[in-house]
């Protein structure tokens, strides 16, 4: 017998996973990428989190289809910020049914509890989740399972139900305790798993959408750094620190030209390709304002190809009129 279990890293999809494996049923992690992931997801977490249970962990990319078809169109709206959360827990419930087949599984699981989360994890919102992906009957949620009705696994005596739990709400005592008792370590806490729940990171996208299209190579650059849109339109993103500095680096795309400090120590940042000769020069300026600089000396700066000659601001003050974010 095995199962596979929509897995994010966190606790409860851990526990879960745990409650089925302990009743000697195989059980494969699927983690589905949609692209808005913290650091938190990494997968040498995700990998430690299944090591410790023994489930398998695959990984699917699925930002193109995730952009293409449900963040910016959920049949069931938003939830706080930029969440479209029950079109995307459907749609990976959907993905994880047609995998079912291929790897030999006979029912999906994850780590959902009833009343934990004010949009996804409504009792209602559990049920249009489970009709979306049409995985009613065989969609297992070991968590929540006594308060909830019995799946085909329990019916059919795959899984016992009495072994299985009756958690509500957002008290997270039983999960802690168990993870006690087990000797989990390394799990994460509660909640930022997911950007879109983030309201600065949901904050960057709409402003981002006003000016450009979304697509699945811009999003690297949106989880980084000070964002600003400059008098002409062009945006820039500064870089904050050493791992800031390395991601924008990494992130740059054709649509981006990389400024930094020739003669001193600064941030890395990011400037549209397409920017305006002022915003280039004031991109310059700002960038060298936020390095080890003396707003009485003159410092060169490159912005792609071009170097610029540039004093910097005696204060960070004059940038906060172009913050999307602090």
């Amino acid at each position: 017998m095995k199962a596979i279990a929509l897995f994010s890293g966190g606790l409860d999809s851990t526990l879960a996973m745990k409650l089925i494996i302990d009743q000697g049923i195989d059980v494969i992690a699927l983690n589905i990428d949609i692209g808005f992931g913290s650091t938190k997801s990494r997968k040498e977490h995700m990998q430690n989190m299944c090591d410790q249970v023994g489930a398998e962990l695959r990984i699917l990319d699925i930002r193109d289809q995730y952009l293409k078809e449900i963040l910016f169109n959920p049949k069931y709206g938003y939830g706080k910020n930029f969440n479209p959360c029950i079109d995307c827990h459907g749609n990976m419930f959907k993905i994880a049914k047609e995998l079912m087949e291929p790897w030999g599984a006979s029912f999906l699981i994850s780590g959902e509890v009833v009343g934990q989360r004010p949009m996804s994890q409504r009792r209602d919102a559990l049920d249009i989740v489970t009709d979306l992906s049409e995985t009613e009957d065989i969609l297992l949620r070991p968590m929540s399972a006594k308060v909830l009705p019995p799946t085909l696994p329990e019916r059919e005596g795959w899984v016992d139900r009495e072994k299985l739990l009756g958690i509500t709400g957002r008290n997270r005592e039983v999960q802690l305790k168990m993870a006690e008792e087990i000797g989990l370590k390394d799990f994460e806490k509660p909640g930022g798993g997911c950007l879109l729940t983030d309201e600065n990171f949901s904050k960057k996208i709409e402003e981002f959408i006003k000016y450009d299209t979304l697509e699945v190579e811009d999003v690297a650059l949106l989880k980084c750094g000070r964002h600003l849109r400059l008098p002409d339109g062009a945006k820039l993103v500064i870089g904050r620190h050493k791992e800031d500095n390395e991601m924008i680096n990494a992130a740059l795309t054709s649509k981006y030209k990389k400024i930094r400090l020739l003669n001193a120590v600064g941030p890395i940042s990011a400037i549209s390709a397409n920017a305006s000769q002022s915003d280039k020069e004031l991109a310059a300026k700002l960038t060298a304002t936020y390095g080890k600089t003396k707003s009485d000396e003159v410092y060169e700066v490159s912005v792609g190809d071009e170097v610029y000659k540039v004093t910097p601001y005696d204060s960070k003050e004059p940038a906060q009129k172009y913050f999307i974010n602090a």
